[in-house]
């Protein structure tokens, strides 16, 4: 009889067997998919998920200057000056005929009077004059046989001209004409050019003398002395009957331009 029952607690063991399983594994199966993954960690130099980027580094400080360079940019800056300069002298100039031209009533225009006059030594002979007026040729003329380095004062330009400023641009060639123990200067042409620039205003009359002479002193290389100067006188009315000298108005200015020395023929 006790054999009899204890086959029968076995037979209820292996037929309850399953059920306790799959029961087990049901219960199992919604733990699993409840839980999540851990996220994975952010590799090392990565920024994570919604942050944002890093902020830039910032510029880099500009490299000093070196002397070069502030050679350069100084010169640069004395060059725009002078040509504000400049600029503030024309505007002053034009600001003053204007006012003028208001006062006088507009009338009596400007007149110009240029001569060129030689003060060479007989140790140089003219051989060819040019002169030009704003870009015009005024006078233009070559000798060599002497005639022209005879004549001591030669007009250039007389008459009416805009008020305001002019420039006069000369040129002029010389044979050398040396005696003694400046023979040597037979064999010699020079080259003198000059440009000077002057303001007439409405009204007035400027005489601009441009006058070729020996400069230095008698240490001075005589193939040395050659040069043109300038001188201004302002007079006031526009004919050359009224024309008087204006207190004040006379202005000289060296010699300016380049000049040459060559050797050629006599």
């Amino acid at each position: 009889m006790i054999q009899r029952k204890a086959w029968w607690v076995l037979l209820a063991l292996v037929w309850s067997a399953p059920a306790v399983a799959q029961t087990e594994g049901e219960a199992a199966a919604p733990e699993a998919a409840g839980s999540e993954a851990p996220a994975a960690a952010p590799a090392a130099g990565q920024t994570p998920a919604g942050q944002g980027e890093a902020a830039a580094p910032a510029a880099a400080a500009e490299p000093e200057m070196d002397g070069a360079t502030y050679q350069v940019r100084l010169r640069d800056l004395e060059a725009r000056v002078d040509e504000l300069k400049e600029q503030i002298r024309r505007s002053h100039t034009r600001l003053s005929l204007l006012s003028e031209t208001i006062l006088g009533g507009g009338v009596g225009g400007a007149r110009a009077e240029i001569v060129f006059t030689n003060e060479l030594s007989s140790a140089f002979k003219l051989v060819r004059a040019l002169f030009v007026l704003d870009g015009a040729v005024q006078y233009n003329k070559k000798d060599e046989g002497g005639a022209l380095a005879d004549q001591r004062e030669i007009p250039i330009f007389t008459g009416s001209v805009t008020p305001g400023d002019h420039t006069i641009q000369s040129l002029i060639q010389l044979r050398g004409h040396g005696y003694g123990v400046f023979s040597y200067l037979r064999g010699y042409r020079f080259e003198v050019k000059s440009s000077h620039s002057f303001t007439v205003t409405e009204g007035k009359t400027i005489r601009v003398d441009v006058t070729a002479w020996e400069k230095g002193g008698v240490t001075t290389p005589l193939e040395q002395r050659p040069a043109i100067r300038h001188s201004e006188r302002l007079m006031t009315g526009t004919s050359t009957a009224t024309s008087q000298p204006q207190p004040g108005g006379s202005k000289k200015s060296g010699a300016s331009g380049g000049f040459s020395v060559g050797t050629g023929g006599k």
